[in-house]
C-alpha cells in the first residue's frame, strides 16, 4: 500500500476532486483526515470510507480561518502525534459575467491563495520537527497560461499557489519537506463554477484540449497520490544500500 500508516490531511474533501483523493488515499492505507465546510457531505464520506474497512476522520475547516487551522493541528498532534501529508485541495472557481469585479478578485484570492499559505504555515513546524513531510498544492493550468473564460483573479490565485509552492520547496528541502503543485486542465465543473459550467462554453474550452476531452478527478488524484507517497521522495542525506533500497539517515 503506497500510503500505509501515513496521516494525511485533504482540504475541500467532501466532494469532487477532494473526495476522489480521499477515497484513493484511504484505499492505499492512509489515515485520511477530511476537511471541509460542507459537514454533512464530509461526515457521510468519512462514514463510507470507514465502513469499507479503511480509516477516515472528518474535521470542519474553513481554510481561510487561521484559528481553525490551529485547531486542526491541535487535533492531529493529540490524536496522531504527526502529519505526513497535506493536500491543499480546497478552492473556488471564478468565471462569472464580470471579469473586472473587485469582490470576485478578493474572494478568489482569499480562498485559493491565502488558504494555501495558511495551510503550509500551519503544518511546516510539525513537519520540521519530524524532518519529513509532503505538501501537495492544487493549482491549475490557469496559473501558467492566460485564458479568456476565467476571472483574472482566478489565474492570479493559482499562479500564486505555484510560486508559493516553489518557495517552500526551496526553503524547506533541507528539513525533509517536499512541496509540489499540481496543475489540472479542464475537469468536470466545480460546485462554484458559473460561466465555465455552461455547456456551450465548455464545448469551446474542450476544443482547445489536444486529447479532445475533459480530465477526470481520478486522474488528478493519481498524480497527487504519487507526490504524497514515498515514491516521489528525494531525501536529503539519503544513502543507497547494497540492495538498492532507499534508507534515510
Amino acid at each position: 500500500m503506497r500510503l500505509f500508516d501515513k496521516i494525511c490531511v485533504i482540504t475541500g474533501a467532501s466532494n469532487g476532486m477532494g473526495a476522489a483523493e480521499a477515497n484513493l488515499f484511504a484505499k492505499e492505507g492512509a489515515q485520511v483526515i477530511l476537511c471541509d465546510i460542507q459537514d454533512q457531505l464530509g461526515k457521510s464520506l468519512a462514514t463510507d470510507i470507514n465502513e469499507s474497512g479503511f480509516s477516515a476522520n472528518y474535521v470542519h475547516l474553513d481554510v481561510t480561518k487561521e484559528d481553525q487551522w490551529e485547531s486542526l493541528i491541535s487535533f492531529i498532534t493529540k490524536e496522531f502525534g504527526r502529519l505526513d501529508v497535506l493536500v491543499n485541495n480546497a478552492g473556488i472557481s471564478s468565471s462569472g459575467p464580470d471579469f473586472l469585479d473587485t469582490d470576485a478578485f478578493d474572494r478568489v484570492m482569499h480562498v485559493n491563495s491565502r488558504s494555501v499559505f495558511l495551510g503550509m504555515k500551519s503544518v511546516i513546524p510539525l513537519m520540521e520537527k519530524q524532518q519529513k513531510g509532503s505538501i501537495v498544492n492544487i493549482s491549475s493550468v490557469s496559473g501558467i497560461i492566460a485564458q479568456n473564460y476565467v476571472h483574472m483573479g482566478y489565474s492570479a490565485s493559482k499562479a500564486a499557489v505555484r510560486l508559493m509552492t516553489k518557495s517552500v520547496a526551496v526553503k524547506y528541502a533541507s528539513k525533509g519537506i517536499r512541496a509540489n503543485s499540481v496543475h489540472p486542465g479542464i475537469l468536470p465543473p466545480m460546485t462554484t463554477s458559473q460561466g465555465t459550467a455552461d455547456p456551450e462554453v465548455r464545448k469551446g474550452m474542450i476544443s482547445d484540449v489536444p486529447m479532445g476531452r475533459a480530465g477526470l478527478v481520478e486522474e488528478v488524484g493519481n498524480a497527487v497520490l504519487f507526490l504524497a507517497s514515498d515514491e516521489s521522495s528525494y531525501i536529503t542525506g539519503a544513502e543507497l544500500p547494497v540492495d538498492g533500497g532507499l534508507t534515510a539517515k
